[in-house]
Formats: C-alpha cells, structure tokens, sequence
C-alpha cells in the first residue's frame, strides 16, 4: 500500500513539473535552444522516474510473491498451540483465568494465600510458557503479590473463667507477651472498665501488633527483673 501511494506522488510530480514548465514558458519568451535544452531536462527526467516506477513495481511483485508463500496466520497460531497441547478454547479460558486473578491481585481479595496458590497453578500450566503469557504470569503478577502487604486479621476472643488481661496477651496466638496487655486494654475500652476485671463469656478484639509496638514490648519483656524473693 506504501509503494502504491509512492507510485502515485511520483507521477503527481512529474504533471507538476511539466504545467510548471509550461507555465514558465507563458511568462517569459524562450529561445529555441533553452526550449530544447528544457524539453531535453524534462525527458530525461520522466525517464529517470519511469525507470523507478517500474523497479517499484518490480518489487510490489517480489513482495506480493512472497506474501503468496506465507503462512496463513490462522495456521501458525494454532500450530503454536498445539505445541503446548492447546486448543484456542484452552488459551482463551487461561486468558480468562489470567485476567480474573489479575484483578484480585489489583484489589487485594484476601486471602492473599489463595491468590499465591491460584497463581502457581497457572505457572504449572503449559499454556502459560505462550509468549502472550509468560512475562504476566511467571513475572508481573508474582511481582504484584509479592508487593501486597496483608493486614493481619483481627481476632476475637472468648473470655473464659481465670483469664487476666495479661494472660491473654501471653497466649502464642495472641501476642505470646504478656506485657503486651494494654493494647487488649485499649482495644475494648467499651466493655473493659477496669483492667483488672473482665468478665467469662466477654468476646474481645486482638488486634495485630504494629512492627513498632512488638519491639517496645519486647524491649520491656527483655529488661524486666522480677522482684527478689523475700
């Protein structure tokens, strides 16, 4: 198409040239030698652009010649497939998959587990080695989940008979620090009017300790001496 759009530009300049010729020629008087000596320059010229044109065409030929020889594109696609045991309903349900879980990723649906153990499905699957595939799936969206921070999940907790706030803390589950207890304190201040008594059956929230406050109680668990023994 660029070839045939050059083809005719060229001889759009060779009409050009020659009502420019003649119009110059209406303008001022000529001799007969500059007139030949013009009619010589033009005739030279339109040979030069006849001789390109035909090498233009020449390699529109050549090229549709080898357009002929190609293969059909249909063809290739699903020879690519079957090299990976697929059909074009298989590659489009994995790009369906793809996209699905690209979007969990995008909007953090939890758990971020479940997303890790949807992803490495798709890895193991063969169509992901596609090139269409590869980089978004074995690189990007690893790289996204990898990025994603999960907020630890606030736990609830049951009160039962002989539990202090402090022993609450100290629970591995918990905090697996009792010093920790005033942040159960500070969580439930609705329901807990005095630290030192809760009540069975009161359900309590546990929030996750920041990165800041687990070195702060941590550093008071580490300095604390116990009274001696009378």
């Amino acid at each position: 198409m660029k070839l045939t759009k050059y083809i005719i530009s060229l001889l759009c300049l060779v009409l050009l040239l020659s009502m420019t010729s003649f119009a110059q020629q209406e303008e001022q008087e000529m001799t007969e030698e500059e007139w030949q000596a013009e009619m010589t320059r033009l005739g030279d010229q339109k040979a030069s652009l006849t001789s390109e044109i035909e090498a233009l065409k020449s390699d529109i030929d050549n090229l549709n010649a080898q357009k002929s020889g190609l293969q059909d594109p249909d063809e290739c696609i699903d020879e690519l497939y079957s090299l990976v045991g697929a059909t074009r309903q298989d590659v489009d349900n994995f790009r369906n998959a793809v996209n699905e879980l690209e979007g969990k990723i995008r909007r953090k649906e939890g758990p971020k587990k479940a997303r890790q153990t949807d992803l490495d499905a798709l890895k193991m699957n063969k169509i992901s080695a596609l090139p269409e595939f590869y980089t978004k799936v074995h690189v990007k969206l690893q790289a996204d989940l990898d990025a994603w921070i999960e907020k630890p999940a606030v736990i609830s907790y049951s009160v039962v008979r002989g539990d202090c706030l402090w022993n609450i803390a100290k629970k591995k589950e918990h905090y697996g620090n009792g010093f920790a207890w005033p942040i159960i304190y500070k969580a439930n201040r609705d329901q807990i009017k005095d630290p030192d008594l809760i009540y069975p059956k009161q359900v309590f929230k546990i929030p996750p300790l920041t990165e800041e406050e687990k070195a702060k109680y941590e550093k008071i668990r580490a300095n604390y001496k116990p009274a001696p023994v009378q």
